[in-house]
């Protein structure tokens, strides 16, 4: 059996969307590792680890939060952008531009708004790993949730960008593509659809959804030094769901 991976006990590693579900198993899966954790959501989180409110979607929040982690911690890294919504169900004709405009402002802009600060605190130190929630969505289609389908694209975009502009420097930048997760996410997605739920379960090779545990195994592998030649790299964590 492989090692369990684990971080230096002096990473400091930063976790956006940390209230629950991945966030919350990843900050608590990377403490166990060794590392010391900033946990953020746009509800302070709490706990052990050191927290802060955030809204990934505001500028001036996201600048605020690297203050505070750099601060707490004298920096960064890893980080692990995870904060992210569903937003409405609908396909392109009938989504509502208001939806749609906060969708791709919390996944898409988000995550670019926090590794453009996250960066700009790891080079002066050297480097570091990032790890953005991209998902099955950002690989394939769907005919529903067009804005979460297009965000999520586009962390594989952003993401692969990032990756080759800074590798040279120090920085690897990989993003980690849940499949179908026991979430409050996906709770409230197939709330009243429990035969839809089953019948997707059947079309996943392992038949089962995954847990938010084994998201957060994989992206603390992919945050420590076993990872080291890792970069712009899309790990797919979906039971084999998208290779059937």
């Amino acid at each position: 059996m492989l090692r369990q991976p684990t971080l230096p006990k002096s990473d400091r590693l930063l976790v956006t969307g940390a209230a629950g579900g991945i966030g919350r198993a990843t900050a608590l899966a990377a403490t166990r590792a060794g590392a010391r954790v900033f946990a953020a959501d746009l509800d302070a989180p709490g706990g052990e680890a050191q927290s802060a409110g955030c809204d990934v979607a505001q500028a001036a929040s996201v600048k605020a939060l690297i203050a505070a982690v750099t601060a707490a911690f004298g920096r960064i890294d890893c980080a692990f952008n995870n904060a992210g919504i569903e937003g409405s169900p609908a396909p392109v004709a009938t989504m509502e531009e208001d939806d749609f405009d906060r969708v791709i402002a919390v996944n898409l802009k988000g995550v670019w708004l926090a590794m453009k600060h996250e960066i700009s605190a790891m080079l002066p130190k050297g480097g570091g790993a990032i790890v953005n929630t991209a998902s099955i969505a950002g690989l394939v289609g769907t005919p529903g949730y067009c804005a979460y389908i297009a965000s999520k694209h586009g962390v594989t975009g952003l993401t692969k960008s990032a990756a080759l502009a800074y590798a040279s420097q120090g920085i690897r930048v990989n993003a980690v593509c849940p499949g179908f997760i026991e979430t409050a996410m996906t709770g409230r997605i197939f709330e009243g659809h429990a035969a839809r739920k089953e019948d997707l379960i059947s079309r996943i090779a392992q038949r089962r959804f995954g847990t938010p545990e084994e998201i957060a195994d994989a992206v603390v592998w992919m945050c420590s030094d076993r990872a080291r030649y890792l970069n712009g790299h899309m790990l797919t964590v979906d039971g084999g769901y998208v290779a059937m």
